[in-house]
């Protein structure tokens, strides 16, 4: 004889809540707080927060490490750059606006007064210039060098 497997709701017959416990669950996602990750509110966010590990991102984190924190670069201090061809292109209208100057041939400046943290080698330079700049790298020297400048700390 084949018996057929009843169904909730004919074996609890008369039973309000069919095993579902208070009488509201049983309706849907609401019972659950939404579907997945929804519903990430006040109270519920500190509790669904998930590791990095998982490869998925910590819900309120921009984190490295599971620290909750960005991590700090050593060249991210370095903001304002400027290559020599800007330096070499704008040297007249800085030295017209007084903030380089100009003996004979050679020009001075100071670029740290204005902004610059770092001089870098990008482009040619065909005058002489003498920088006063904190940093600075290895092939900006030399080409200031060549063009018969000097760098001063």
């Amino acid at each position: 004889m084949v018996t057929r497997q009843e169904s909730k709701s004919r074996k609890q017959r008369g039973k309000r809540t069919h095993g579902w416990g208070m009488g509201k669950k049983h309706r849907g996602a609401g019972n659950r707080g939404g579907r997945g990750r929804a519903g990430l509110g006040k109270r519920g966010a500190q509790k669904k927060t998930l590791p990095l590990s998982q490869g998925k991102k910590a819900v309120g984190k921009i984190a490295n490490n599971n620290t909750g924190m960005k991590v700090v670069r050593k060249n991210a201090l370095i903001k304002n750059t400027i290559n020599l061809l800007n330096l070499s292109n704008k040297i007249e209208g800085w030295v017209k606006s007084e903030n380089a100057k100009k003996t004979k041939e050679t020009y001075s400046i100071d670029l740290s007064k204005l902004g610059y943290d770092k001089l870098l080698s990008d482009g040619e330079l065909n005058k002489k210039i003498n920088v006063t700049i904190s940093t600075y790298s290895a092939k900006a020297k030399a080409k200031l060098e060549a063009a018969g400048g000097k760098i001063q700390e």
